[in-house]
């Protein structure tokens, strides 16, 4: 057997091994150098007898780290066979690339949108490693838990752990990930209907990687939808997580948030709200007059800080009580202009933010060439609806509680309601159970007429 045969043997073993020549502690390795030299010119038809009283000199054994031994390596021309082998180990290296530093992990990028949540973040950060079934996130969307569900879902499904910078954290993000589902309320409530809809989602197999993430919105007005929902939150398929919403724990919710892990967000103080304004790039006054709109919302904060309209918006509401006189003709015509200011609130800041994503959409697909583009395209359009109404929510909810301020001036004898402190309580009762009906995706025309026929007016005390 030549050398090359002893090569050619060794690299059609089951895992082909890099071959170096060893010196033993006490051997001089300029003495081995002229064996080594032998070895390499020898012919292929040297006798065997030959080639193995040189190998006796050096010990021929697979690669150990450097450190362990003292090697020099010998360079032997393969035959075209030794050749593929060589090949599939540059494969098997290329397959684990240590990761430049641009595709390290990066949680601060990934959980920026809820950066002033972090007691919240740390908790879903810390269950990446190893998640259970289901999680409740408990606070308002405006205060980031959308936005950390969606980071969360990025984190559970990216190979590197939630890098914000793959095509998995990437489309997560966007909302254009098959194996990260939203999943909002048609209606007032959830049905039982779109109930059964989250469970035959639930069972279904991920698309692209090992795990599907729910997220459920809106999950405080499940109503009788909840003990439809009850069993696969509880015993969801293992490839299955729960990612659920929820403005606050009402009764119906009860049973269900004790099959998960309750993960709260906190509402930001006023003075917070502030301080992040004015780090943002506001004055000290505008900024003030922008986190009193807010609801205590973070993300509606930053929204109206770009709202040239709002001061007018806001003067609108402080008027109306001392523009009703009692009549239809009045109450018809402050509703409309209510309503006409409510829809104008979204033609600016998030009609802008919106038409954004939309091109990025448009660049990304195009850019791809990716499949199921109207799909993509219908779902962000859908999306943007919804952010739309919530937006108009919202903007009523301010309104509404300029109208509680306004009559509640009336108690310290700012203003004058005409019927004492007790129209002036009904008045605040009457606000407050509109801002109730809300929820329930009411007619808003009829609902503010209704509203302003039950406010009484209010004069300037002299």
């Amino acid at each position: 057997m030549s050398l090359f045969d002893a090569d050619d043997y060794l690299s059609l073993s089951e895992e082909p091994v890099a071959l170096e020549l060893h010196f033993d502690d006490e051997t001089d390795s300029p003495a081995v150098a002229p064996v080594v030299e032998q070895l390499a010119d020898l012919p292929e038809d040297a006798p065997e007898a030959l080639v193995e009283a040189l190998l006796e000199e050096v010990q021929l054994v697979e690669v150990g780290p450097p450190e362990e031994v003292e090697s020099v390596e010998v360079l032997i021309e393969p035959e075209p066979e030794v050749v593929e082998t060589q090949a599939v180990e540059a494969e098997v290296a290329e397959a684990e690339p240590e990761l430049p530093a641009v595709w390290a992990p990066s949680v601060d990028v990934l959980w920026e949108p809820v950066r002033f949540q972090a007691g919240a973040a740390a908790a879903l950060r810390a269950s990446t490693k190893n998640p259970v079934h289901a999680y409740l996130l408990v606070g308002q969307v405006g205060n980031g838990t959308l936005a950390a569900a969606r980071s969360f879902g990025a984190a559970l499904l990216c190979p590197r752990g939630g890098c914000a910078q793959c095509h998995v954290c990437l489309r997560v993000l966007d909302s254009a990930h098959p194996d990260v589902v939203v999943v909002e309320r048609e209606g007032p409530s959830i049905t039982v209907d779109q109930a059964r809809e989250i469970i035959r989602l639930a069972m279904r197999s991920p698309v692209e990687t090992d795990r599907k993430v729910l997220i459920l919105t809106d999950f405080h007005l499940v109503t009788a939808a909840a003990p439809t929902l009850l069993k696969i939150i509880e015993e969801p398929p293992e490839s299955t997580i729960f990612v659920i919403q929820s403005d606050h724990l009402p009764p119906d919710l009860v049973t269900i948030a004790s099959r998960c892990v309750q993960i709260p967000f906190v509402t930001p103080t006023t003075p917070q709200l502030v301080s992040a304004l004015i780090e943002s790039g506001l004055d000290e006054a505008r900024a003030q007059r922008v986190a009193s709109a807010s609801g205590g919302q973070l993300e509606r904060a930053f929204l109206l800080a770009t709202d040239d309209h709002l001061a007018g918006r806001l003067s609108f509401w402080e008027l109306i009580p001392a523009r009703l006189d009692g009549s239809g003709a009045a109450v018809s015509s402050l509703a409309a202009e209510a309503i006409l200011l409510l829809d104008s609130a979204a033609r600016g800041p998030l009609e802008a933010r919106q038409a954004a994503e939309v091109a990025a959409l448009e660049a990304r697909l195009e850019l791809t060439k990716q499949r199921g583009t109207v799909g993509l395209k219908k779902e962000l359009a859908e999306r943007h609806k919804r952010e739309l109404k919530r937006l108009r929510d919202d903007e009523l909810r301010l309104g509404l509680a300029v109208l509680v301020r306004a009559y509640r001036d009336a108690l310290v004898g700012s203003l004058d309601a005409g019927g004492g402190p007790e129209t002036v309580l009904r008045a605040v009762a009457a606000i407050e159970k509109s801002n109730e009906h809300l929820e329930r995706n009411p007619n808003l025309a009829l609902l503010l007429q209704s509203l302003f026929l039950h406010l009484p007016k209010l004069n300037p005390t002299r």
